[in-house]
């Protein structure tokens, strides 16, 4: 009995128990259940839109609204409190009277990336309870409302990447628990409110690239919290607080590509949690220096660009502190004296870049310590001694930049170590190195960039080169390579650009056993050198790259390493004038073949190359006519065919070169009327002289070739030799008449009237005038 009396309570004690299992369950899923009021609101919002495609499946009125993508309830009251549709397509802007602004327990508003456009409603301020919103990489326009100075429960606010408009709002200084403030890459314009001040919690703040002005607040400081602070590309005009180091939690410092001025505060670099810091771009001049106010220098920094400013005096010695730097920028500055050998303590660096300063000395062979540098930019300093030796122990450096320095002696052999493993970029342009260049280059793979011009090079142009497969530019300019056209190098698939200008080359440019089309090549310059012989009228059909243009990014020729990029350089006769290209553009495409010997026709092929920019086949013998197919370069910026020997017309279509602003025709053999178009009439004389043949010059000599009436004739100039002799045929026909009018009357006079002609002109007048002497 006893036990049938245990096992009923044990029972009982079950059954109730999974009572209230059942009970609380169904309670809870009953509570958890989207509301109606909050799923029509989501509908509502969907079909606001377009496109309903845009949101996921999900969404139907027959499901959970609580279950949707990117929806999140409360889990007791149902309330949706966060709405994530980042990256949909909306395509269509949010509306003042959105249903979304229904949701009036919503916390988390997430809408980045959604292609929405308008403005940004000012209802946004009414759902009071947003601790985060994130708008970002829209295309909203117009200013930020001010309604969201009500969202005091906002800690994450972010509208980076639209195009918002409009001064920075002092109402952001209302919302006093935010902690991320991201505003960058809009249009602000303005001085930043003092307001900014108040956010106290603050820990991160972007503003970079709008147009800010103005001084930085004095309120600034207060926000001691900070661990990123961006202003990076914007127009802020002032000086830094003195006193940095209150900032204690500072990770992340970028204010590069501003208008800062004064000595920079250096206690910055006293803050311990210091990681990245760009100064580039701005005006702080003085010397650098990395002042200890606290225990020790910050061990964690791994980025410092204090490029593009006025820093002077020696790099400090205690850049060694920062151990963990794994890149160092200090280009375009003014510091002088050696590099500190201290630099090669570290040993995390891979970027080197002391560019543009007036360094002076040896390299310090120490730096061979630096075994992870990938690139090294010594470039435009006082450097001398011969090629570092040094170089060949850094197994994995990929740049190298010794350019425009005073280097001496030969290029090492051994380069072929680096070359052959990890060096693709050597510009060594503009020093005094002298030898041959080294033929190193048979596995050579992944060589890209080889600039050696302007130095005193001799000898052979290395063969060895047809085995750079990656090869995209070679400048050997400015030297004393006296060799044959190397037309091999039309077999490298990436060649772009090639300059073998101001060097001692001859002989043809073509050769019928090996003619092979630079189908990559934009730009060649193969001037002032000694080529000769003709060119086959097909020569330039299969020069693809200047046909038609690739399918690229706009911009300029560059390589990508990591998170930066490197432009290729070089000097061109441009419009008649010396240029330097700092950086070459994508859809420029040159020929330059002047000062050479080259005769013959110009090739009819010529007229496929239609994005062709600048052509200057200026100072040769071409004869013959100017090609009709040149018309077809509709492109075409520049034309010089100056020097040459060329006869017949200049072609009337050439007028409707829209683009040509710069020609020369001079010193040829050319005849026939000038083109009456724009391009023509706004040309210098001086493009055309010396072809005596040419007519309908009047507009851009501004002188009368012919005559324009009766009455106002005006004779045309004529060579000096004519001019003369015909000066002593019309002296000669008046002087005969004169002689004969001259005797007949002197007879009359004198027979006459002697004695009044010896009274008025006698001895006596001439005494006279002897004794006024």
């Amino acid at each position: 009995m006893m036990i049938r009396n245990h096992c009923y309570c044990f029972s009982s004690i079950i059954t109730i128990f999974v009572s209230i299992v059942i009970h609380s369950t169904l309670a809870s899923a009953t509570l958890h259940f989207c509301r109606h009021d909050q799923r029509d609101a989501l509908l509502e919002f969907m079909h606001e839109f377009p496109v309903d495609k845009s949101f996921p499946s999900s969404w139907n009125k027959n499901s959970d609204c609580c279950f949707w993508e990117g929806v999140e309830c409360d889990d007791k009251s149902g309330q949706v409190i966060s709405l994530h549709l980042s990256y949909k397509s909306l395509n269509g802007s949010m509306k003042t009277n959105s249903s979304i602004f229904k949701l009036q327990y919503l916390r988390d508003l997430s809408l980045t990336n959604c292609n929405l456009q308008g403005g940004i409603p000012s209802s946004l301020g009414n759902l009071s309870r947003l601790t985060q919103v994130d708008l970002s990489h829209n295309q909203l326009v117009g200013e930020i409302p001010i309604s969201i100075g009500n969202l005091n429960q906002l800690r994450d606010l972010d509208l980076g990447d639209n195009g918002l408009t409009g001064e920075f709002p002092s109402v952001l200084g209302n919302l006093s628990l935010l902690s991320r403030l991201a505003l960058g890459s809009n249009h602000l314009v303005g001085e930043v409110s003092t307001s900014i001040g108040n956010l106290i919690e603050l820990s991160y703040i972007s503003l970079e690239n709008n147009m800010l002005c103005g001084k930085i607040p004095i309120s600034v400081t207060n926000l001691t919290k900070l661990s990123s602070f961006d202003i990076n590309s914007n127009n802020f005009t002032s000086t830094l607080p003195s006193n940095m180091s209150g900032f204690h939690n500072l990770e992340f410092f970028d204010i590069g590509k501003n208008s800062f001025h004064g000595p920079f505060p250096n206690s910055l670099f006293s803050i311990p949690s210091l990681r990245r810091v760009n100064l580039g771009k701005n005006h702080f001049t003085g010397p650098l220096q990395f002042v200890k106010n606290t225990s020790s220098l910050s061990s964690e920094l791994d980025y410092l660009d204090v490029s593009h400013n006025t820093f002077t005096g020696l790099i400090p010695e205690s850049i060694s502190d920062f151990f963990n730097i794994e890149e160092l920028h200090l280009s375009h500055n003014n510091f002088t004296g050696p590099i500190p050998s201290s630099i090669s303590k570290l040993v995390n660096l891979y970027w080197l870049d002391l560019s543009n300063n007036n360094l002076e000395g040896k390299i310090p062979s120490c730096l061979w310590r630096l075994r992870t540098l990938l690139l090294m930019d010594l470039s435009s300093n006082y450097f001398r001694g011969s090629f570092p030796h040094w170089i060949c122990k850094l197994k994995g450096l990929s740049y190298l930049d010794l350019s425009k320095n005073f280097f001496s002696g030969s290029i090492p052999q051994w380069l072929r170590n680096l070359i052959n493993v990890s060096l693709t970029e050597l510009f060594l342009e503009n020093n005094k190195f002298e030898g041959t260049i080294p033929d190193v280059f048979v596995n050579a793979t992944k060589l890209v960039s080889l600039d050696v011009s302007h130095n005193n090079l001799e000898g052979k142009f290395p063969k060895s080169l047809i085995n750079c497969k990656s090869l995209r530019f070679v400048n050997v300019e400015g030297n004393i390579i006296k060799d044959r056209f190397p037309s091999w190098l039309g077999s490298l698939p990436s060649l772009q650009v090639l300059i073998l200008r101001s060097n001692e080359f001859y002989g043809p440019l073509y050769h019928d056993h090996m003619y092979i089309g630079f189908q990559s090549l934009r730009v060649i310059d193969i001037s002032d050198n000694d080529f000769t012989g003709t060119l086959p009228h097909y020569y330039f059909l299969n020069w693809r790259a200047m046909t038609t243009l690739t399918e690229e990014n706009p911009g300029y020729m560059e390589n990508y390493y990591r998170y930066f990029t490197i432009y290729q350089s070089m000097e061109m006769v441009n419009k008649g004038v010396e240029t330097t290209f700092e950086r070459i553009h994508h859809d420029f495409r040159a020929i330059d073949f002047s000062g050479n010997k080259l005769n013959g026709k110009i090739p009819e092929s010529i007229g496929v190359l239609k994005e062709l920019r600048l052509l200057n086949l200026s100072g040769n013998a071409f004869t013959g006519g100017i090609p009709q197919a040149l018309a077809n370069l509709t492109n075409l910026e520049t034309l010089d065919l100056s020097s040459n020997k060329l006869s017949g017309q200049i072609p009337q279509d050439l007028g409707k070169l829209s683009f040509l602003s710069y020609m020369n025709f001079s010193h040829n053999f050319l005849q026939g009327p000038v083109p009456r178009s724009t391009q023509f009439q706004i040309q210098k004389c001086s493009s055309f002289l010396d072809n005596h043949g040419l007519y309908g010059l009047e507009e851009i000599c501004q002188e009368s070739h012919v005559p324009s009436s009766p009455t106002s004739h005006q004779p045309d100039e004529l060579p000096e030799a004519e001019e003369k002799m015909f000066s002593w045929i019309a002296a000669a026909i008046a002087f005969g008449p004169g002689l004969f009018c001259g005797l007949v009357m002197g007879h009359i006079f004198t027979s006459h009237n002697q004695e009044w002609f010896k009274e008025k002109f006698g001895p006596r007048k001439i005494r006279v005038v002897a004794s006024a002497r």
